[in-house]
């Protein structure tokens, strides 16, 4: 199998980089561009390569049933997919480290130096705990990260110009777009999806082949078609959550983000507004490929209801998706809202998760120009379905009738 790598949009990253104004930048991008993405690819390209050479196992491993978790940034899939992910017997994963090391021979190397390293004292372990520190300590409170963290398969694609990542570093959007996959022409999307099925299996290989792979990815909401496309047999979970709450979130993440460095006002609003307006596919979209695709096993998941008890909609999520119960560890579940979630302006910041750092990153609709009128009319009909009102607080308790999954 080949290393997936995205000529076109490379190229097109490179002259939205040279066009930067700003000096120190435009030489950090075309420097990451030119150099550092190169250089990477190419050797993932190599470790690709031989996988198949050293581990002539992994073209027996098969991926059966994955399970996707999809639905709106913000709206639960970071606290569904970690407590699921519990459930170590039955479910395989990509922490975030193995994400950027996509392939089995460089696992492996990376597994083995970890253990030389507690071996000899774990000198180099210390100084990566520091430097996730400086890295991820700044947005914790809003998104909790580590390199041994169960992560979004998106990150797999970062090396291969293809993954949402490059929107934090090259906020253009509407000049790129890894959203729509679905949208692709149809042997591009293929290649993607190969690609990506190549590096589940990987995986599995490393974590146990009987196994079933469990991803989330909010981005991965504008492929849903490809995932059932590319794995048959997949599961679909959809989280879903008010999004008078969501869209606000999310564009707070962006924001805070594209501040830390440094990018224009003017574009830093662009790129919010056209975000906002892709937030309504990435409502829809996963619901209408479900119903073109009545025998594709899913569950939609309800925020309020995985929040108030995430134990008992775990095993619903089960049941909907004809697993056998969880495992212990899940049906101990804690109570608490998604992690880092930011609080609504005007609802309280209660919870596990109500901290000082948490409640320093309200948002509301009004700041970033939003209309929650104009959002309840273009979502009208699933403002109906699930019971949001929009006279309440984003995430009030009260609705009408139970949200959980159907």
């Amino acid at each position: 199998m080949r290393f997936y790598f995205d000529f076109a949009t490379w190229r097109r990253m490179i002259v939205l980089a040279w066009r930067e104004p700003h000096t120190r930048t435009r030489r950090k991008l075309l420097v990451r561009l030119l150099v550092t993405v190169p250089l990477v690819a190419i050797v993932h390209a190599v470790c690709f390569f031989l996988d198949g050479v050293i581990f002539p196992g992994l073209r027996r491993v098969a991926i059966r049933t994955p399970v996707f978790i999809v639905g709106h940034a913000r709206s639960g899939t970071t606290l569904l997919h970690r407590l699921m992910s519990e459930d170590r017997e039955r479910f395989s994963v990509f922490l975030y480290w193995e994400l950027f090391f996509p392939s089995l021979l460089q696992k492996k190397a990376v597994r083995a130096l970890a253990a030389l390293d507690r071996r000899l004292g774990g000198r180099v372990a210390r100084r990566v705990a520091a430097w996730e520190e400086r890295t991820f300590g700044p947005m914790r409170h809003i998104h909790p990260m580590s390199l041994t963290m169960p992560e979004e398969d998106d990150f797999l694609l970062t090396y291969s110009c293809a993954s949402g990542y490059w929107i934090v570093l090259l906020p253009y959007m509407g000049e790129l777009d890894f959203y729509h996959v679905d949208e692709l022409p149809a042997a591009k999307r293929r290649r993607l999806m190969r690609f990506y099925a190549e590096c589940v299996r990987r995986q599995l290989y490393v974590n146990g082949p009987d196994r079933i792979h469990l991803s989330k990815n909010p981005i991965f909401s504008g492929r849903v078609a490809s995932l059932i496309e590319a794995f048959p047999d997949a599961r679909i979970v959809v989280c879903v959550r008010d999004p008078g709450a969501t869209i606000p979130s999310l564009l707070k993440l962006m924001q805070t983000g594209w501040g830390r460095r440094r990018w224009s006002a003017e574009r830093t609003r662009r790129s919010l507004r056209l975000l906002a307006e892709q937030s309504f596919h990435t409502y829809r979209h996963p619901l209408e490929v479900l119903r073109r695709h009545p025998a594709t096993p899913h569950a939609i998941v309800d925020y309020r209801d995985l929040v108030r008890d995430p134990a008992d909609v775990v095993r619903e999520v089960y049941r909907r998706l004809d697993l056998p119960s969880p495992a212990p560890e899940v049906e101990r579940a804690p109570r608490h809202a998604e992690p880092g979630a930011p609080v609504p302006v005007g609802a309280p910041a209660a919870g596990a998760h109500g901290s000082e750092a948490r409640a320093e990153h309200r948002y509301s609709l009004e700041e970033f120009g939003l209309d929650p009128d104009a959002i309840r009319a273009e979502l009208a009909d699933l403002y109906t379905a699930f019971g949001w009102d929009a006279g309440r607080a984003p995430d009030d308790e009260g609705r009408t009738g139970k949200g959980g999954t159907t």
